[in-house]
């Protein structure tokens, strides 16, 4: 992936010096906004995925980038708490049903239903492609946690995870399906293709991901944030997938929404209760943690999805 254009004072810094203009960072990195802070973040965030074309691998481990990258996260997690609230202490065994609760109560800016029933051609080709910048490495962010797991957490989120690897079938992998998607709209399968497209809101909801994943600690945040992605799937993707039959998508375009409403189906039982109830009780002090990661992911996707509606009014 090539290296984004900055957006402000702090993307700007973290840019140039991966590309080797600067030799080191300013003493103070301050951000100018949400979108210069999400940049900066996700830029210092691929470092431990794919990487940057051109960019020495050496540099996801450099202690001063990784100092600047704690200073932007503690100005991120101050906006989530801010957002959402910060972790409280909960009881463990309400876990799945605090969750269920959360989720069904989630009534967010419909856009799963304007993409149904109204988007233009146009406006589905610009969701694909900001979605894009998730899908085209969908499961990996939440893959962090399976080392920091064990017993029945981790085969729980193990038996998710294979689902979305496509059972060990490259063409049944979901970052794969997507890619039928992206080609029936004639875009750019490139991986990271459409960052420099995607606002703060999309960048936001991918880089908490990473911010939960890169940090042992936040375990308990992303499974939660796991667990609400799974339990709201189900009835988005059923009406992307209609949406897109009703601007005459073909099969394979439509084979990765259709995928994920058979899947997700599943998977809501199994996030629920055998991941997030049984990390619960095994680590009680979290489970406030696993809720918190919940609210986020919901938060931040209506945030997304609103800004997109928005956007197209």
């Amino acid at each position: 992936m090539k290296l984004p254009g900055p957006r402000g004072a702090a993307s700007a810094a973290v840019i140039d010096l991966l590309a080797g203009r600067v030799a080191g960072l300013p003493r103070q990195l301050e951000p100018d906004d949400d979108d210069d802070l999400q940049l900066a973040l996700f830029v210092c965030y691929e470092l431990a995925y794919r990487g940057w074309d051109g960019v020495d691998d050496t540099w996801e481990w450099d202690p001063g980038l990784l100092g600047a990258r704690a200073t932007l996260e503690a100005r991120f997690e101050s906006d989530l708490y801010a957002l959402v609230g910060p972790p409280e202490p909960v009881d463990p065994a309400e876990v799945p049903q605090r969750l269920i609760e959360l989720t069904e109560s989630d009534d967010g800016p419909p856009l799963s239903k304007y993409l149904r029933g109204r988007a233009t051609h146009d406006q589905f080709r610009e969701f694909v492609q900001l979605r894009s910048v998730y899908h085209l490495r969908e499961a990996d962010p939440h893959t962090w946690a399976i080392p920091r797991l064990a017993g029945k957490p981790k085969a729980a989120l193990i038996e998710i995870q294979i689902d979305e690897y496509g059972g060990g079938v490259a063409p049944r992998m979901h970052q794969e399906l997507f890619k039928q998607t992206m080609s029936w709209f004639g875009l750019d399968l490139t991986y990271g293709a459409y960052v420099d497209l995607a606002g703060a809101p999309t960048l936001a909801n991918n880089n908490v991901m990473s911010l939960f994943g890169m940090h042992r600690k936040r375990r308990g945040a992303l499974v939660g944030h796991l667990a609400a992605y799974e339990m709201t799937s189900t009835a988005p993707n059923r009406n992307y997938g209609n949406g897109l039959r009703r601007l005459g998508g073909d099969a394979a375009a439509i084979a990765f929404y259709d995928e994920h409403v058979e899947a997700d189906a599943v998977h809501e039982q199994i996030a629920a209760h055998d991941l997030c109830g049984s990390f619960a009780a095994a680590e009680p002090e979290r489970a406030g943690d696993v809720l918190f990661g919940a609210r986020c992911a919901l938060a931040l996707d209506n945030r997304w999805a609103g800004a997109l509606l928005e956007a197209w009014r």
